[in-house]
């Protein structure tokens, strides 16, 4: 393989901005993400709410630092899960809407990565409360 074959095939077109630029760049994309994700997936806007009142109640608990980040990180964990199912989702389907088993399989299993995330913070939650009141 040639050296220019190599570099358009490992390269996307769409990167090649550098420094200071990318990083601004990178900003407005991942707000136009959450803008978008925001607008468009009624679970993201439910985590999202969870999350507003969650994390004030985290910081407020009296529990340890590292428990605080634990409850904090167990909610922005299933957002972060929840963007990722969202951009599976829509990946999906702009390949095509009709329904083929490798699609099922796509979304269901990010629809159970969600199930898992939030299993994962009801027991952080659960676990960190027990230590602090029980």
């Amino acid at each position: 393989m040639k050296h220019d074959e190599a570099t358009a095939t490992s390269h996307s077109p769409h990167k090649g901005k550098t420094g200071l630029l990318r990083i601004y760049k990178a900003l407005l994309y991942s707000m136009d993400g959450l803008a978008s994700a925001y607008k468009n997936e009624s679970a993201f806007r439910q985590e999202l709410a969870l999350a507003v009142i969650l994390i004030p109640t985290a910081l407020l608990l009296p529990v340890s630092l590292t428990q605080k980040a634990l409850l904090c990180a167990s909610v922005l964990l299933v957002m972060v899960v929840e963007l990722l199912n969202s951009a599976i989702e829509a990946t999906v389907d702009r390949i095509s809407t009709r329904e083929h088993e490798l699609a099922k399989r796509a979304k269901d299993t990010g629809s159970a990565a969600v199930l898992v995330s939030i299993c994962a913070c009801v027991l952080t939650w659960g676990l960190v409360l027990f230590d602090a009141f029980a």
